[in-house]
Order: structure tokens, then C-alpha cells, then sequence
């Protein structure tokens, strides 16, 4: 049968469609409209005249998502292929990522960009200006964008160099004029001919997140990678480097307000993976060595020093610089905690929140609070009762597996790819005898401090307590993905652990057990039970496998993309930043302090989120044809496992 094509009015369709359809008014058909869920369209060979069904949400939202799209190019008509409307969901989704979303969430900081990425939905501050400030001996760069500044006088930009050395004083004194950092740029010539510069480009994670990040950039590339858009992923590791040359490290976010603070440690692979698809170009092995060079930096300087580094076990924990309250929470994320202090003085909230920043008011146990607090951030894990007011004292499996992954990347490639001899900047030799000593002693510590043979997983240390915790967490998976692993150990995670975690949509990022009771005074927190997120996935999916645990894996990937999938279908292709994974029905709905980036759109979704999107592409690649054409149809995970058990 030859696919129909329909001739659509965009206006008077898109106004009977809703109208019909949309009976929750939120601009977006879903499974809780209540609507007859059909319309008529009729097609092109009659001019109209003969008309047929569009039927069922799926088809209906899609079209929803179709008729905004060509309203906002300003189309009056269009030309509908049936077969858009109904595109099997996982090709459709997996097709938007590879050719909008990507496009949608990628910054350059140049004059192409300079109105988009200098927007900070984070700024609470009375000053709103676009600002970007630049690093010291970076002239050109300062002179480009001052240019860029003159050629706009309706757009205020304002262009301010860094101190020489920065101190977290020095970045509290400028929260009430966040700017955004300048990142990596490449000399080009212009289409006048004339020499200028270029942004290298990067990929955001998505709605309030409109910076280059540091562990969503390495998830985002795994993604970028599947999809062939290597110049996106090499442009990431780029800025990763310039970032440690310039800032001292791999930041949080490329903003003012994350000067102090980094994030989980991934340089090393990602270079790696980037290199191995361009290898054969001719600046490949320069593009490794000065990756492998800032990741040292960053391991010896960040990492391995204080005040990240404890003396007594060796190992490293997340414990940033910084001072006062972080200025990119939301205005009431920290009234519960602040509103008794405030009493205590006899001042508005707002009153208290200046005056303790400014240090007229001294609270030592508000300065507890607020390290390990920045900690949290540094993790990436904000916020989970795993780590409140402890997380700067906790040297985690996490970051030392990460750390461990570090060690054995940069012992075999200077093994393999600089002759046993990477020569850093100053002059120094790094051999790879030192980097498999420092990996063998981090295995030793990890199995002493953060091995528990009993429950048969890893738990995070308390280096203030002396002492192993018992919080179950997903990232106990994390050593098996950067290989620290015994065998004996991670057939115990498989058989022990991973039936803790695994949930109906995959992993969970906590037990229930763990997490506790909530109630008024103790709310939901984002990275504990029962939500589940991408990257808990990935690393899980990829250390299984490492492991020779492909059934295991592939099983808890289909679990994930089945839960995506369903939400796409269903909610009008939804793609949002994390999920409930213990919920069938509607997943993406998430009760937790910062509920959830990408599901308030009108009409159709454009980005999806950063490392979703990734785990999406990259999950397809690790099921089967036969998985693929489940996950189209929509089979329950339970139902294509239990029918696959009685064809086997």
C-alpha cells in the first residue's frame, strides 16, 4: 500500500487539533487527553476532498509536533507523509536526536552564538547583562570580543579579564555579576579573507543548563560519537583542556560562580574514544598528547593534592574551595535551612543571606554545611541523602574509580602511543611504570577501604568517621566500568548488588533501604530512590559488558529504552533529564527539589536533554535487531523477556 500524503492547512489544523484534543490545555497531547483522539486530514492527489482518520495519541501528538514546527518557519501548508506521522517511535526518536536535538544544544562562543550563550536562566542577580570574562594572556581573544561588543550596541556585552590568580574571595565577589568563561577558539579566515576567530563548539546539556559541563560532556560525546558528529566531540575535549590550563581545571560549568568547583573525572576516555576516530588525521597524536598532558595536570593538581586528597587513606574525595551560599540554586532551595538563622538574628531571609555572605555573620555550622554542599556539586550527584552534610569527608567509590581509570589509561598510552616517554610542558618525562604502580596501590586501597565483602559491593569511606558506609548506591557499578574490579568481585556485584537496582526501567540510583522514610522535614532528593538517570546507565551498561555480563547488560538497556520510548508515545516525545524508574506509566513526572529540565515545552520537544539523548543512541547499539523491533512495538520489558525465555 503507497504511504498517503495529506495537504494540511497549518493554522486552521493545528486550532481544531488542539481544540479537539488538548483537553488538559498544556499544548501537548498526551495519554490523559481526553479527547475522541481522532481527526481527518485529506490528502494531496484529491486536493483535500477525500479524507481519512488520523487516529490514536501517538499519531496525534506527532502531528502536534509537526504542525509547530512548520508554524514557526512561517509555513501556511504543508505537505504530510503519512508515514511521519506514523514512524516507528524508536526510529523516530533516535532520528530527532541524530538530526535536531544535537543541533539544538550545541554553543559555540563566537559572534555566531554570542546572543544565545551568554543567556544564563541561573542568574538571580539585579545584574542581567551578558557578560563573559577572559582569562589573563588571552589578548586576542579579549580584543575579539570587545569587537563583537562594538558591532552591538543593543546588546550590552561586557568584557572583563580574570585576575592573575583566582581565589574563591575573589569568586564570591563577583556572584552578583556572573559571567560566562571563555572557552577554546581556532584561528580562521573569514569570508572577506580577513583572520578571526572561531569558537570550538560544545553541546549543553539542556533547559536551565546553558554551559559546557564536565561529566554530561563526557556522557553527551559517547552519544555525539554513535552519531558520527566527531567535530562535536573533539571540540568538548578541546575546551576540557583549555578549561585546566586556564582555570586549573575541568569545571563544573564554564560560569563564573563554578571557578572553585570541578566535577567527575572522565578526560582520559574520552580523549581516547575521540582519538580513535581520528586517528588517521594528520594532528591526531597532538590532539592526544595534549589531552593526556591536561589530564595529568588536572590528576596531580585537582585530584591528588589537597584539599581533595586524604593523607590517611590515600585517596581522594570531592571537597572544592569556595565561600557563602551558591548563587545558582534556585531562590528557595536553601530557605528551610537559612529561615532559623535568619530568626535567630532578627532579619529578613534575604538580609541573613547577604550579611552571612559578606561575613558580618559568622555560623560555623553553616560553613560545614556549605563544604560539604559544594561538594555534592563537585560530585554531580546534587542532591542525595547518600552524601548531605558529609560529602566533603567521603572518599568515594566513584571519584577513586575514576581515578583508578586514569591511572591505567595514561600508563597504556604512553606506553603504547609516545614511546614509553609523554614529555609535559615543562619539560618533565611521565613514564608508565609510575602510572601502573600509582593504579596498583589505588586497587589496593579501594578493595581495603571501599570493599565491603559481606553485602558483595563497593560502599563510599568516611575519612572524618574512619569508617566504610553502608548507603547502597549505583555507583558502586562504577569500578567495574573503569575496570578496578576482580573477576571474583564483579560476579559478586552482579549476583549481589544488581538485584538491589534494578528497577522496571533500570537502574535506580539508591535503595529505598538506603534512602529511608521521607516526610514534610525530609523530601525527596533527585539522586536517590526511585529515580533513575543516564549516566547511572551508561557507566552500568559498559562495565557489565567489560565484564562479560552482555545478557545482564543488554537487559537492563532495554529496560531504559523501553521506559524512554513509552514516554515518547505517549507524552507528546517527551525526553526529560531524568526519571522515575520504578513507575510504568508516566516516568518523567518527578517529585524532587528541581523537578525535571526538558518536560515544559509547548507543542514539541527540540532538545531533549544532553546525556539522555546519548544513553538513547548508545543504548540502541547495544541490543539486538530483534530488542530494536520490541522496543518499536512497545513490548513491556517483562513480556519481551518472558516470551523470549519460551522461544529460547
Amino acid at each position: 500500500m503507497v504511504p498517503r500524503k495529506f495537504l494540511v492547512d497549518v493554522n486552521s489544523t493545528m486550532q481544531a487539533l488542539l481544540e479537539r484534543e488538548d483537553t488538559d490545555g498544556n499544548m501537548q497531547i498526551t495519554i490523559e487527553d481526553l479527547g475522541p483522539k481522532v481527526l481527518q486530514l485529506g490528502t494531496v492527489n484529491s486536493n483535500g476532498f477525500n479524507k481519512f482518520d488520523i487516529r490514536g495519541t501517538y499519531m496525534l501528538s506527532n502531528l502536534l509536533q509537526e504542525l509547530t514546527l512548520a508554524k514557526e518557519y512561517g509555513r501556511k501548508s504543508i505537505i504530510l507523509d503519512e508515514q511521519r506521522l506514523n514512524e516507528n517511535p524508536v526510529n523516530r526518536l533516535s532520528r530527532l536526536i541524530r538530526t535536531q536535538f544535537w543541533d539544538a544544544l550545541t554553543r559555540r562562543i563566537d559572534a555566531s552564538l554570542l546572543e544565545i550563550v551568554t543567556v544564563d536562566p541561573k542568574n538571580r542577580s539585579k545584574d542581567q547583562k551578558p557578560r563573559i570574562y577572559i582569562p589573563r594572556g588571552q589578548r586576542e581573544q579579549y580584543d575579539y570580543y570587545m569587537e563583537e561588543a562594538r558591532k552591538r550596541p543593543y546588546f550590552p556585552l561586557q568584557v572583563e579579564y580574570l585576575p592573575e590568580k583566582i581565589t574563591p574571595e575573589w569568586v564570591k565577589s563577583v556572584n552578583d555579576k556572573p559571567g560566562l568563561l571563555a572557552l577554546a577558539m581556532d584561528k580562521v579566515v573569514d569570508a572577506n579573507g580577513k583572520e578571526t576567530l572561531r569558537g570550538k563548539p560544545f553541546v549543553v546539556p539542556g533547559g536551565r543548563f546553558n554551559e559546557l559541563y564536565g561529566w554530561d560532556s563526557y556522557m553527551i560525546a559517547l552519544g555525539l560519537l554513535v552519531d558520527n558528529r566527531v567535530d562535536l566531540a573533539k571540540g568538548m575535549v578541546e575546551n576540557h583542556v583549555f578549561e585546566i590550563k586556564y582555570y586549573g581545571k575541568v569545571l563544573n560549568a564554564n560560569r563564573s560562580y563554578y571557578l572553585c568547583r570541578s566535577q567527575p573525572p572522565f578526560l582520559t576516555d574520552m580523549a581516547l574514544r575521540v582519538y580513535e576516530r581520528i586517528q588517521h588525521a594528520p594532528d591526531s597524536l597532538d590532539f592526544l598528547r595534549e589531552a593526556f598532558r591536561a589530564a595529568i595536570k588536572e590528576y596531580k593538581e585537582v585530584w591528588t593534592s589537597k584539599p581533595r586528597l586524604d593523607p590517611i587513606t590515600g585517596l581522594s574525595r570531592y571537597r572544592p574551595e569556595g565561600l557563602g551560599i551558591p548563587p545558582e540554586t534556585e531562590a528557595s532551595h536553601f530557605a528551610q535551612l537559612l529561615q532559623p538563622y535568619a530568626d535567630k538574628h532578627n532579619v529578613s531571609l534575604n538580609e541573613f543571606q547577604r550579611m552571612y555572605n559578606d561575613g558580618e555573620i559568622k555560623e560555623p555550622k553553616l560553613d560545614t554545611y556549605f563544604l560539604h554542599d559544594r561538594a555534592v556539586r563537585e560530585s554531580g550527584h546534587d542532591t542525595s541523602y547518600r552524601l548531605e552534610n558529609k560529602c566533603a569527608d567521603l572518599a568515594t567509590i566513584d571519584l577513586n574509580s575514576l581515578l583508578y581509570k586514569y591511572e591505567a589509561d595514561i600508563a597504556h598510552t604512553i606506553r603504547t602511543k609516545f614511546g614509553d616517554k609523554l614529555v609535559m610542558e615543562d619539560g618533565s618525562v611521565e613514564t608508565s611504570a609510575v602510572w601502573d604502580r600509582r593504579l596498583r596501590k589505588r586497587k589496593l586501597l579501594i578493595d581495603n577501604y571501599l570493599w565491603d565483602e559481606k553485602e558483595g559491593m563497593y560502599f563510599d569511606y568516611d575519612t572524618a568517621k574512619q569508617k566504610i558506609t553502608n548507603y547502597e548506591s549505583a555507583t558502586t557499578f562504577w569500578a567495574m566500568w573503569a575496570g578496578c574490579a576482580s573477576p571474583k568481585q564483579a560476579a559478586r556485584l552482579v549476583a549481589d548488588a544488581l538485584p538491589k537496582f534494578e528497577e522496571f526501567g533500570g537502574l535506580v540510583s539508591g535503595t529505598e533501604k538506603s534512602r529511608g522514610k521521607l516526610g514534610i522535614d525530609r523530601p525527596n532528593r533527585q539522586w536517590d530512590y526511585p529515580y533513575g538517570w543516564a549516566p547511572q546507565q551508561i557507566l552500568a551498561w559498559i562495565g557489565l559488558i567489560r565484564y562479560g555480563y552482555e545478557e545482564e547488560a543488554e537487559r537492563l538497556v532495554y529496560r531504559w529504552l523501553y521506559m524512554m520510548t513509552k514516554a515518547f508515545v505517549d507524552y507528546n516525545g517527551i525526553v526529560v533529564e531524568k526519571y522515575d524508574v520504578t513507575r510504568p506509566v508516566d516516568p518523567h513526572r518527578v517529585d524532587a527539589e528541581y523537578g525535571n529540565q526538558g518536560a515544559n515545552f509547548k507543542g514539541v520537544a527540540k532538545e531533549g536533554f544532553g546525556w539522555v539523548n546519548a544513553s538513547y543512541n548508545l543504548g540502541l547499539t547495544l541490543v539486538t535487531s530483534h530488542a530494536r523491533r520490541a522496543l518499536g512495538a512497545c513490548t513491556p520489558p517483562q513480556l519481551f523477556y518472558s516470551s523470549k525465555a519460551a522461544f529460547e
